[in-house]
């Protein structure tokens, strides 16, 4: 069956403990039997040094050398697994200590569970050169599988997979299908296939499709016979074993499956079900040409054509390859599957059992049909049939995701609108089950996998972006690096705008979702929150009415084309501000942003370029207060209004008056990185007719004054709490900028030149060294006398503040006999001459 990404899923689980730690109070999130002890035992192996570890390994090989090897030897084992494992990097062991571990793996006489540890302890140094390990004359199946995964670990390239793979098809064999414990090796089969394709000769192959088809499709109905205790009352005159069932008691009618159940198996019906764990893995990757067989290339190109039934009939009459045979019978049982998992459950196991058949059979039917399109007439009443069921089953839904992609792949082919399908799983699903961390998991890796799918379908899922933003909010640790992939393809120049604004508002999301699952009835899987924030407050004004709409539009299941001010809702939300979940998900806000205008930079025009540039000024101001999370959003926002001005440098010219009143607000200019920063460094970069000929003096003035006044006001002003001290690199640019103007408009010099004096004088004084620091009051000095210099040269400092285009070519920088850098130094001479001829 579909095994999932294990790390994932890990990130997943451990970002729910993470978020439910406050509430646990063992303080592991919920995990009551994760204890302090179990802690403390991985905290000793791994700071377990190297000379203690040596000295544990000679223990080692005292214990394997015994010849009664006991209950000692397993607990010592354990602990030396616990120790190379605990750690990311692979321990050293001593080549004694490894030949021993070898040999005891390979001994015919050496209990099940030694070997089981000691095949686990190779594997986790590996890949490691000091072992001699070789399969060719291992003849216990279950041996062969242990010393088969060891070296299957090491990474050796094809050489070895190939020996291991031709090892396991040699005992398989000389083997009866009937035969015990043939079921250790197919996990191997597994293994190898998908590490080499193209392993197994052609014979081979033919072998194990055989046999799949038998243990597939003829294992036994009968349940097994239980083992005999050798009691007293033990009798071989025992009851006969009677025949399987189904998950709903029924007896079953109809060839054994997976989900058949009974008190004891046979051999060949655990067969059967590791032969289905393994399926669509051969499928996929079984033959001599690996991935995309000869005949899976020769019918591609029916696909999509008028294929008539005649071609389905056609492969009944004919005598079929061990291949196609093993085909027609993986069809038989996923459509047995199929019908099974519309049984009614006595246990829950069993239908939970159901659901995960119910997925793979979906996925092995996919695989089926991309490899033989007669397949495609005989699967498509079958799936819209589960499709219809599904969607009125909430409890199946992960079933949901293996449909919508069999549909994606072979609805064109099929000319099936599949419009519903896609409709019921970007809106309602998310929207319900955004708590459920392996449906989140599955949903956004089903999305990411499938985006070259999608095609004309790519729409709804753009759309759909504030529903798939919920998983987002919910789960963005282990979600956030799924998302950068996602991210570009969900934004476009319809839904920028909107996008950037739900990004921002993301932790305001999370808390949203918070509340809506806490004033909602129990849910079928409730997730784990921080019990101990008590939000009665927040919990009346999410039942307000005053702010249904603006949280209706916050938990939006679709793009709506418009943007609401949330203020309000910030306000109403700030108890959960430190929320461990809505901290989690502002940490992941900065970098989505970085990718969010690495995609829309691509593509945007001028018009768009402004609505963004607009955006940024009004949001800088109205962020949720979540700790930190305004001074990380801020460097960002800063860094991307320069990435927009470089792109559009008209931009400054055609949004003057915004940004004199963003400049005339002063808005967090006590911030660092702030948005002032990047808005008054642009003004001073790109107004300039150079950039846009409709620039004019009378904007040029206009903007000197403004910045003129706030300069004035952030030097003059005393620092008190409600107002600190502005940070020293705010004053250099906005004197930087004011030096700009005024080359461009040479009538402001004096008054420029008049207050780069004062500040200067005032960087000397005491009260500034007061209030800046040494460094930061030289900084200013520094820059002011610097522009002063400048200044007393109108046309150098119009050539070097105001640089045409070639000019800011790389050369003008490398070359030392061209324009600037020949500008720059005959500046300082005759400053520093001009200096030294004053009285002193």
């Amino acid at each position: 069956m579909q095994p999932g990404s294990r790390r994932d899923r890990a990130r997943l689980l451990e970002s729910e403990r993470r978020s439910a730690r406050v509430a646990c109070p063992c303080g592991a999130g919920g995990c009551g039997m994760f204890t302090a002890g179990a802690e403390s035992l991985l905290r000793q192996a791994r700071e377990i040094q190297d000379e203690e570890l040596k000295k544990f390994c000679c223990r080692v090989c005292k214990l394997l050398q015994e010849e009664d090897l006991g209950p000692d030897a397993v607990d010592t084992l354990q602990r030396l697994f616990l120790i190379v494992s605990a750690t990311k990097y692979s321990r050293k062991l001593e080549k004694t200590c490894v030949d021993l571990l070898q040999t005891t793996l390979c001994s015919p006489t050496c209990p099940e569970q030694l070997q089981l540890l000691c095949a686990a302890i190779l594997r986790e140094m590996s890949p490691s050169h000091s072992l001699s390990l070789s399969c060719d004359h291992v003849q216990n199946t279950r041996q062969l599988s242990l010393v088969a995964s060891v070296l299957l670990a090491q990474g050796d390239g094809k050489q070895e997979v190939r020996s291991v793979g031709q090892r396991v098809c040699k005992v398989l064999e000389s083997r009866q299908p009937e035969g015990p414990s043939l079921r250790h090796l197919l996990p191997v089969v597994t293994k190898v296939v998908s590490l080499a394709p193209g392993t197994l000769h052609e014979d081979q192959a033919n072998l194990l499709n055989k046999r799949l088809v038998d243990w597939l499709r003829y294992a036994s109905v009968q349940q097994g016979v239980a083992h005999s205790s050798g009691g007293f009352f033990s009798t071989p005159r025992g009851r006969q074993p009677g025949p399987v069932t189904e998950v709903d008691g029924a007896v079953a009618t109809d060839f054994f499956t997976v989900l058949s159940t009974g008190q004891h198996f046979t051999e060949d019906q655990w067969l059967n079900v590791q032969a289905f764990s393994m399926l669509r893995a051969w499928l996929l990757h079984s033959g001599p040409d690996g991935p995309g067989t000869p005949d899976a290339d020769d019918k591609s190109e029916l696909e999509g054509s008028t294929l008539s039934v005649l071609s389905a009939a056609s492969t009944a009459s004919r005598l079929l390859s061990p291949q196609e045979r093993l085909r027609e019978k993986a069809f038989e049982y996923c459509q047995r599957l199929i019908e099974q998992s519309n049984r009614r459950a006595l246990r829950k196991g069993d239908s939970d059992l159901q659901k995960a058949c119910l997925v793979e059979a979906v996925l092995v039917l996919d695989v089926l049909c991309r490899q033989d399109p007669s397949f495609l007439y005989r699967t498509l009443s079958c799936l819209k049939a589960l499709q219809v069921r599904l969607c009125g089953d909430p409890a199946c839904v992960r079933a949901l995701l293996p449909v919508t992609q069999f549909f994606l792949t072979h609805g064109e082919a099929a000319a099936v609108d599949s419009e519903a399908v896609y409709q019921h799983l970007f809106t309602r699903v998310p929207a319900e089950l955004f708590h459920s961390p392996m449906l989140a998991f599955e949903f956004v890796q089903f999305c990411r996998d499938n985006l070259p799918l999608f095609g004309r379908s790519l729409g709804i899922l753009k759309l759909s972006f504030p529903n798939l933003f919920k998983f987002l909010a919910w789960h963005s640790p282990p979600l956030t690096s799924e998302f950068v992939v996602l991210l570009p393809s969900l934004v476009d120049a319809g839904t920028a705008v909107e996008m950037l604004h739900a990004l921002l508002d993301l932790p305001c999301l999370t808390a949203a979702l918070d509340l809506q699952l806490r004033s909602s009835p129990a849910t079928s899987e409730r997730p784990l929150w921080d019990a101990s924030l008590r939000t009665p407050g927040c919990l009346e004004g999410f039942r307000d009415l005053r702010f249904q709409g603006l949280f209706q539009h916050l938990l939006r299941a679709q793009a709506s084309g418009t943007t609401e001010r949330l203020a309000p809702l910030h306000q109403l939300l700030q108890p959960m501000a430190s929320c461990a979940r809505v901290v989690q998900c502002a940490e992941a806000v900065p970098t989505l942003l970085q990718v969010f205008f690495s995609a829309v930079t691509q593509f945007a025009d001028g018009a768009l370029t402004n609505q963004l540039a607009l955006l940024l000024l009004e949001r800088s101001n109205s962020l949720y207060q979540v700790p930190q999370y305004e001074a990380r959003v801020h460097r960002v926002l800063s860094s991307q209004f320069l990435v927009l001005c470089k792109l559009h440098p008209s931009l400054v010219v055609e949004l003057a008056k915004e940004l004199l009143e963003f400049v005339g607000s002063g808005s967090g200019i006590c911030g660092p990185g702030s948005m002032l920063t990047a808005v008054v460094w642009a003004i001073g970069e790109y107004l300039s007719v150079s950039w846009d000929r409709r620039c004019t003096v009378e904007q040029i003035n206009k903007f000197f004054e403004g910045l003129e006044a706030l300069l004035f006001e952030v030097t003059q002003s005393r620092p008190s709490a409600a107002l600190p001290k502005c940070p020293p690199q705010v004053i250099t640019v906005l004197m930087t900028t004011l030096t700009k103007l005024a080359s461009r408009s040479q009538d402001l010099i004096p008054r420029v030149s008049l207050f780069l004096s004062k500040m200067r004088t005032l960087a000397q004084s005491p009260a500034t060294s007061s209030l800046h620091c040494e460094e930061d009051a030289d900084a200013v000095r520094t820059r002011a006398t610097e522009l002063l210099n400048l200044l007393k040269m109108p046309s150098v400092a119009q050539f070097v503040l105001t640089p045409s285009a070639e000019v800011s070519e790389p050369r003008y920088h490398r070359d030392t006999n061209t324009a600037l850098p020949l500008a720059l130094r005959t500046v300082s001479w005759l400053a520093e001459r001009e200096a030294g001829l004053l009285p002193g």
